[in-house]
């Protein structure tokens, strides 16, 4: 067989789905460790005076100033995550897999220690850390993710990445497993020490099991890797490091009978900014800023929703966060389905193509239609259960977030490689991140004017967030108008 050994490419693969379930989105379990903090009286301070004293229901209303503290931190936290996609990505393609990964270690191992070293007279520094403890996440699946890791398993790459990134949403269980050591004694300093010594592993599986560049594809004959790779190898990496980038897109992008999933004709003479500001690219990035705004806002107040819930009994909201973060650990399992979905969808693609004279490329995007449908009807479902003041709906909102955002970031890539060329993939995918990520910074002034003028009254925001949800059914509607209209006359752009 072609290339390194079978129990070489398992072992990278396991030890790399490991590392993104338990390090690389565990910023997405903050409402578990809101719930640790709050204990440790983190911001204690900006609640009215003697607010410790009284009863609980008054503590949620004196604490407003310390759930908008928490709130901030998170915001900047969820904003680095998607905005540093376009850097940290850049630092991935130009300095190659080990650099990255120090990198992220680097980041990663200095945020767990500055938490497990903060106390509430320091609570300041999670503003600091988190920033830092996402940036260190994402370059740790990016590393995993980039379509190298999958380029040893050939035909399932496609499963491999949707596995990848099912397995960031679920690390956000990590922090449910913080807090509940916690509640048994195991203090926060205590865990985050031990997930600061986990940067050995991440040392020793950068030497001995991942690739000093990039994993060529196709893999060539004597390719090797990490504690077996030798100098040739390393020459051979060389050699294919220059066209791997190219091959490896316009492969992905390809349909079976050879053709490019961008406008026939036309994708080799248009530019960059021509597709960065088309409608096509301008409605998606509405879709995925509407439905990821709607989650980042969801999972930053979730600790002062289920408190306001629960009248302020603690022990409810102890139940309601565990449960919150146990549903987030299924999202390895709820992530695969979208790539299912999408992948028994370019099979009809394919036959259809055969049978019919229709341009593959258009059949090709239209298979995303129901896809980006089924995305919005789930934060549809997730918002409207969200808006209802029924602590126990919240059960059914759990469910349907975890399902809903496993679905987002899946669709995001699989209609960017459909919709554009793939030489342009990369560049649009760090541009719709970035800007998704300014959209998200809205989530915090939501959150204040709901905490202020509003007087913790949160429906007129919720009506206001469901109505434009409504917005990102626009989407999918226009690319099957499109596709359809461009079959009709394949000259169309």
């Amino acid at each position: 067989m072609a290339g390194p050994s079978l129990p070489l490419r398992v072992a990278t693969l396991l030890t790399g789905l490991l590392e993104c379930l338990g390090f690389a989105g565990v910023l997405f379990g903050w409402a578990s460790l809101v719930f640790v903090f709050k204990t440790e009286r983190y911001f204690e301070d900006l609640c009215e005076a003697d607010a410790g004293l009284l009863s609980n229901a008054t503590e949620q209303a004196d604490c407003k100033a310390q759930d908008e503290r928490f709130s901030l931190i998170f915001t900047v936290a969820s904003f680095m995550n998607n905005f540093m996609t376009l850097p940290t990505g850049y630092i991935f393609d130009r300095f190659k897999t080990t650099v990255a990964r120090l990198l992220a270690i680097f980041f990663y191992t200095s945020a767990t220690l500055t938490i497990a070293f903060t106390s509430a007279d320091s609570a300041v520094l999670l503003f600091l850390a988190m920033p830092m403890l996402t940036v260190g996440g994402i370059l740790f699946l990016i590393t995993n993710l980039q379509l190298w890791i999958g380029n040893l398993f050939g035909k399932h790459r496609s499963t491999i990445i949707t596995l990848y990134n099912g397995a960031f949403d679920s690390s956000s269980a990590i922090f449910l497993f913080i807090k509940l050591l916690y509640e048994q004694g195991i203090s926060l300093r205590a865990s985050f020490i031990f997930l600061s010594a986990c940067s050995i592993w991440h040392v020793g599986r950068t030497f001995l099991l991942m690739p000093r560049g990039h994993i060529p594809y196709p893999l060539p004959p004597n390719y090797s890797y990490g504690l077996c790779s030798g100098r040739g190898s390393r020459k051979e990496e060389k050699k294919t490091a220059e066209p791997e980038n190219g091959e490896l897109q316009s492969n992905e992008c390809l349909s079976s009978n050879g053709e490019s999933s961008g406008p026939p004709q036309q994708q080799n003479l248009r530019s960059f900014w021509s597709y960065a500001l088309s409608r096509r690219f301008a409605w998606h990035l509405v879709w995925l800023s509407v439905i990821q705004l709607w989650h980042y806002l969801f999972i930053g107040t979730l600790n002062s929703l289920l408190t306001n819930l629960a009248g302020g009994d603690r022990t409810q909201v102890s139940t309601y966060t565990n449960a919150f973060a146990i549903t987030q650990f299924f999202g390895v399992l709820c992530a695969p389905w979208n790539g299912l979905l999408m992948d028994r969808l370019k099979q009809r693609y394919q036959r259809e193509v055969k049978r019919t004279d229709s341009s593959a490329a258009a059949v090709a995007l239209l298979s995303a239609v129901p896809s980006l449908t089924l995305t919005s009807l789930l934060c549809l479902g997730f918002a409207l259960c969200a808006s209802i003041p029924v602590l126990l709906l919240q059960y059914v909102t759990f469910i349907l977030q975890v399902v809903s955002r496993s679905f987002l970031y899946g669709g995001n890539a699989a209609f960017l490689t459909l919709g554009f060329p793939s030489e342009h993939f990369g560049k649009l995918f760090g541009l719709v991140m970035t800007l998704s990520a300014i959209v998200s910074l809205l989530q915090f002034p939501l959150f204040t004017l709901i905490k202020g003028p509003l007087q913790n009254n949160p429906l007129y925001v919720n009506v206001t967030l469901l109505l434009t949800t409504l917005l990102t059914f626009v989407h999918p509607f226009l690319v099957y108008r499109e596709c359809r209209s461009w079959e009709e006359d394949p000259s169309k752009p």
